[in-house]
């Protein structure tokens, strides 16, 4: 006789080879598919693969909130804001402004351009420019939540760790051998760091991307690389 179906984000499911799959299955619509093939060739598979994850790990986090796709959370936009969170550091962006500001402004007018209506691409701009800040974002909706949890999770716990339980072991496994972490932390940082050196615009002192190049210039080490080499994920 057979049992129920194994739930993929479930982190107690047994991750038989079927329900493994289901873990990593990125959507397949022509607005998610345009976002990777923007997303890809400007930036590094480092970064790419933390975008990647953050989406996987942002539905664990859906899932156990309870929150349903197409009834919560749009899944195309929660896809689109995860994979372009980042896309601020990208080689071919103007770099004017705060990473986080110039990767909302990009996947907004990418949204819209697509078909997407303004209140759509409004939703995304705030949680890719919320993203980095913690106990703004956990309250602008679920998609912002989502996003930022979903980059928490990938951080390993440094920089959150409310729904480390939403993510069990052997589910990171199955993610990490799917998107390796190729030293996502420092690479990242270095793509911030010169980024927000670029114009004193980009890293304003107190933002994220400003502390992290000044922490970088005075200490040759930023903070969050420093916790993160003792985080869930060693990186």
């Amino acid at each position: 006789m057979n049992g129920p179906t194994p739930d993929p984000l479930d982190p107690d499911s047994e991750l038989h080879p079927e329900v493994a799959t289901d873990l990593i299955t990125l959507p397949d619509t022509p607005l998610t598919d345009a976002a990777i093939q923007l997303l890809k060739p400007v930036v590094s598979l480092s970064v790419f693969n933390h975008s990647i994850r953050t989406y996987l790990f942002a539905r664990l986090v859906a899932a156990r909130r309870e929150l349903a796709a197409g009834h919560d959370y749009d899944d195309e936009l929660l896809f689109t804001a995860c994979a372009m969170h980042d896309i601020g550091v990208a080689s071919d962006g103007p770099h004017i402004q705060r990473f986080e500001v110039e990767g909302a402004d990009r996947a907004a007018a990418f949204l819209v351009g697509h078909g997407r209506s303004a209140a759509d691409a409004d939703e995304v701009w705030q949680a890719i420019a919320l993203h980095t800040s913690s106990g703004i974002a956990e309250r602008r909706g679920p998609l912002c939540l989502l996003v930022r949890e979903g980059v928490a999770l990938d951080f390993g716990g440094p920089i959150g760790n409310a729904y480390a339980d939403a993510l069990s072991d052997e589910q990171a496994d199955t993610v990490h051998a799917a998107y390796p972490r190729l030293d996502m932390v420092r690479s990242l940082t270095d793509a911030i760091v010169a980024h927000a050196a670029k114009s004193p615009k980009n890293g304003p002192r107190y933002t994220l991307p400003g502390e992290l190049l000044r922490e970088r210039q005075t200490y040759g080490r930023t903070r969050l690389e420093h916790d993160c080499s003792s985080s869930r994920w060693d990186d």
